[in-house]
């Protein structure tokens, strides 16, 4: 259908069920989104071809931080916020995309070589998704989108992974005939990331965004990932997921975010290896006196970390397909203290005085008073705190957080069953 077709389908109601299940949204909600990007579609651009709707969620990062770039475990899921799309091919080979709030982009797909000027911009990813699945073999053809996104910029639930994994779908639809699975997609929002968008990063972000709901994953071959579904309701438990967003700045953080990478592979090149994945712990505990000398102390620390959360991802995600609520719990706040004390993410050396996540963490400790779980979300440094709050204590976890972080600082999410998708 084109993209006249498309809104009148939308203004009718005849797609709001599909609407509804893949966003994990009420269906008023997702059917007013979804009009509002068709109609915008094509006043801004009024194009002619084949058109429809997509989706790129937000990720949860549940278990395993920063054990993706050494090929380790996660437990992750796709979160009930995205960026949502109207696309429609338009008969050129040039890309022209409005996001909410931003000002109009356009890419040609005649030039896709990396541009350093695109480092950290929305262009970069549009181009790098582009050229990863040109790559593949696919002739791909321009298209206009509009956008619109409830995944907040730096809110630590990979808004730019979820941007990727859209645009992969629009090109996946529009250009592909489908033949793009999700975990390809992913792979291709990592190629993006790292060369066309200057971010290092795992493969997490976007695997948890691509492939929807909550997942195990073993990165051991990140060609190859086993991905294993994790049944997944917090509700049930009694608990709901909140995200604070400490509304830090990331500005500047690069480096903080690729020490970690970079002194982890350190400690692995001491045996000869790429990845700690590779290294058996044993052989890392024996070396560790000379690490020290070769690596330093806080490399030595990071490697720890990497096999303890490692192992707790593995452990957590077997904790809630048996119903053991309460060991899952137990090692999530395991994994936050290991990240606060042995990884170190949760605030910069550079800006001592910035230490938001550490007080957000430490106001959620008091106000859970020993229930629950509350530890660093995602990349950290700063950004967001992850917390399995119990339902009597929300209204006065989400009141005593905003009261310092200010209101809606406190996301009560939901694990959504669909990664992303062409929705209609």
């Amino acid at each position: 259908m084109n993209a006249v077709e498309l809104i009148n389908k939308l203004d009718a109601g005849a797609l709001d069920p599909e609407l509804a299940r893949v966003l994990g949204a009420e269906p008023a909600a997702a059917h007013a989104r979804a009009l509002s990007v068709a109609r915008e579609l094509r006043e801004l651009y009024a194009p002619e071809g084949r058109a429809g709707i997509f989706s790129g969620p937000g990720r949860t990062e549940i278990g395993g931080n920063h054990t993706d770039h050494q090929h380790g475990h996660v437990l992750c899921g796709s979160v009930n916020l995205d960026v949502l799309a109207a696309a429609a091919l338009n008969g050129t080979q040039t890309v022209r995309l409005k996001s909410a709030g931003y000002d109009p982009i356009e890419v040609d797909l005649d030039d896709l070589a990396p541009r350093e000027s695109e480092y950290g911009a929305t262009a970069g990813l549009v181009r790098g998704v582009a050229a990863g699945v040109k790559g593949l073999g696919f002739a791909i053809s321009g298209f206009d989108a509009c956008c619109v996104s409830t995944v907040l910029s730096g809110s630590g639930l990979s808004s730019s992974a979820a941007f990727e994994v859209l645009v992969g779908n629009i090109l996946n639809e529009l250009c592909c005939e489908g033949k793009l699975d999700p975990v390809t997609i992913a792979k291709i929002g990592q190629y993006a990331e790292n060369v066309y968008f200057g971010k290092p990063c795992g493969l997490m972000d976007q695997m948890g965004s691509s492939v929807g709901g909550a997942v195990a994953i073993d990165f051991a071959d990140p060609e190859n990932p086993v991905v294993t579904p994790v049944s997944c309701d917090f509700a049930a438990s009694g608990h709901a997921l909140c995200i604070v967003d400490t509304r830090s700045d990331h500005a500047d953080l690069t480096g903080d975010y690729a020490a970690i990478t970079r002194e982890m592979a350190a400690v692995a090149a001491h045996f000869g290896k790429k990845w700690l994945r590779q290294v058996p712990e044993a052989d890392f505990r024996a070396a560790i006196p000379a690490l020290r000398a070769e690596c330093g102390d806080r490399a030595v620390l990071r490697a720890m970390h990497f096999y303890a959360d490692d192992r707790r991802a593995v452990l957590e995600a077997e904790a809630l397909q048996r119903g053991d609520f309460g060991g899952f719990l137990r090692l999530v706040n395991e994994s936050g203290l290991s990240s606060e004390t042995v990884l170190q993410n949760i605030w910069s050396p550079v800006r001592p005085e910035k230490q938001a996540v550490t007080l957000a963490l430490a106001l959620g400790r008091e106000i859970l008073a020993g229930r629950g779980a509350i530890r660093v979300h995602g990349g950290g440094f700063a950004g967001t705190v992850q917390a399995f709050v119990p339902e009597d204590l929300v209204p006065s976890f989400k009141a005593g957080i905003e009261s310092v972080f200010g209101a809606g600082a406190c996301h009560i999410l939901r694990i959504r069953p669909v990664g992303g998708a062409a929705v209609v």
